[in-house]
């Protein structure tokens, strides 16, 4: 059945509407390699802005620049979206250091977690029980753990090909991981970072307290890959190592922010909405090149090849920088609960949250039917090595659009560096390959181009063009 139905596809675009298919796809990626922005457009928002974590100023200063670029590419809309955001800020830098006797000590990387609470002012020094993962806390019991720092050391599975899958598997220490060693009366926990490098680079991400009182609740930092081998090591050959760390975050009331959209009006079927995001904000460490700046840019430029080729979208357009995707989703529940409101209808959802990298395909949450003929345009990528079509997967930001109608897709880049630099001081602008990142907005301007053109069988009959 399922042959039967990417024959019929085949047959329901004759070869003239093959090769205009072609052209146009030619031509976006032409447009893109020797004409694009994104490049430009990220050197300034990582380089002159910087890291924007949430609620900070530069979270605002990259609210404007971006406003201001679509304004100027001559879209039919562009406008801001309020929406209330945390304010956790980091405070001075970190420092911590593991004491192997008294007055010998060597210093470590680390970085407070976001959302963590700060130490008392003059750190927090105690004995360290290493353990792999949250299931390890229960076996050693309250006893093994009540005043000590729990030292979470599972790294991500060097043999998984899919990095993604890696990280999902040692990525709830990190998480929950203060939550669930505070109920043992923990005085702290550091984590190792979710890296599959061994480097001195520390790593932010998110973590929760649950339902944990605020009295209760207990700092939480990421240790280098580096410093986690060493401590582990010398954990082995001195157990009775004291562990120290100083953490000076804090958290503040939310504050107002934005999501940034710009839009195409659709010439022909302006009520379906097709949508191509990123996250504007970042950790604060590095400049949020790959997290997820790389994303943001490949959104707007995709509603500027599509001008630049003349072709003028039948179905409406939006770029959506949403903000807030690293430590709440504010912005993403804010766009899902408006577009509701309103009744609108968004046919395909596209979002780029995986780095900057050499484009592999797409994930896409759909049916089967909607995932059989977008497979039929899989030919259309080979010329350009993008041939990974997955079914099941796509992005945090679009998934609180998820209906019985849109089609929520996910740009997949190489995967296997993005991890080096995820959430740490070293994902800056000079690692983002200027080639690599065209070719992805190229990609993603592709496939909104097919879906555009054509729509989905399963709300209209495709027509032969």
């Amino acid at each position: 059945m399922k042959n039967l139905w990417i024959l019929l596809l085949l047959i329901a675009l004759p070869l003239h509407s093959q090769n205009g298919d072609e052209k146009q796809i030619r031509a976006i990626f032409d447009a893109a390699l020797t004409q694009g922005k994104a490049y430009d457009w990220l050197n300034h928002l990582t380089n002159q802005i910087g890291g924007r974590l949430s609620g900070s100023v530069q979270a605002e200063q990259a609210v404007q620049y971006t406003k201001l670029q679509m304004e100027e590419l001559g879209l039919d809309k562009v406008w801001l979206q309020p929406v209330m955001v945390p304010k956790w800020v980091r405070g001075t830098p970190e420092f911590a250091y593991m004491e192997t006797k008294p007055g010998l000590t060597t210093n470590l990387p680390v970085c407070a977690l976001g959302g963590s609470v700060s130490t008392p002012q003059g750190g927090v020094k105690a004995g360290l029980v290493e353990v792999q993962g949250l299931e390890d806390l229960a076996d050693l019991g309250r006893d093994k753990i009540a005043g000590k720092i729990v030292f979470f050391n599972r790294p991500m599975d060097p043999t998984l090909i899919n990095t993604f899958e890696a990280y999902s598997g040692c990525v709830d220490q990190r998480y929950s991981g203060a939550e669930e060693a505070a109920k043992y009366g923990a005085a702290g926990i550091i984590v190792r970072s979710m890296n599959l490098r061994l480097d001195d680079y520390p790593h932010a991400g998110s973590m929760s307290y649950g339902e944990t009182s605020v009295e209760d609740r207990i700092p939480a930092a990421a240790i280098s890959t580096n410093g986690a081998e060493l401590l582990s090591t010398s954990l082995k050959l001195n157990p009775d190592i004291k562990f120290y760390f100083k953490l000076n975050c804090r958290q503040l009331e939310d504050v107002q922010s934005y999501n940034v959209i710009g839009e195409i009006r659709g010439s022909k079927y302006p009520d379906e909405i097709i949508l191509v995001g990123g996250h504007l904000d970042s950790w604060d460490l590095g400049d949020g090149a790959h997290d997820d700046g790389a994303g943001c840019v490949q959104s707007m430029e995709v509603l500027r090849l599509l001008q630049k080729t003349g072709y003028r979208p039948e179905r409406t357009m939006r770029a959506v920088l949403f903000m807030n995707e690293e430590n709440g989703l504010r912005g993403a529940n804010a766009y899902a609960t408006e577009a509701r409101s309103k009744g609108e209808k968004h046919i395909l959802a596209l979002e780029s949250d995986s780095g900057g990298f050499s484009p592999r395909g797409f994930s896409f949450d759909c049916s089967a039917q909607q995932f059989d003929q977008i497979s039929a345009w899989k030919p259309l990528f080979e010329p350009y090595l993008i041939h990974q079509f997955i079914k099941g997967g796509s992005g945090a930001d679009v998934a609180p659009l998820k209906d019985e109608v849109a089609v929520l897709a996910g740009l997949s880049p190489d995967s296997q560096r993005y991890f080096d630099h995820h959430h740490a001081e070293n994902d800056t602008f000079e690692h983002v390959n200027k080639r690599e990142l065209e070719l992805g907005a190229a990609a993603m301007a592709s496939l909104v181009y097919l879906i555009d053109h054509y729509g989905f069988a399963a709300d209209r009959n495709i027509k032969g063009r």
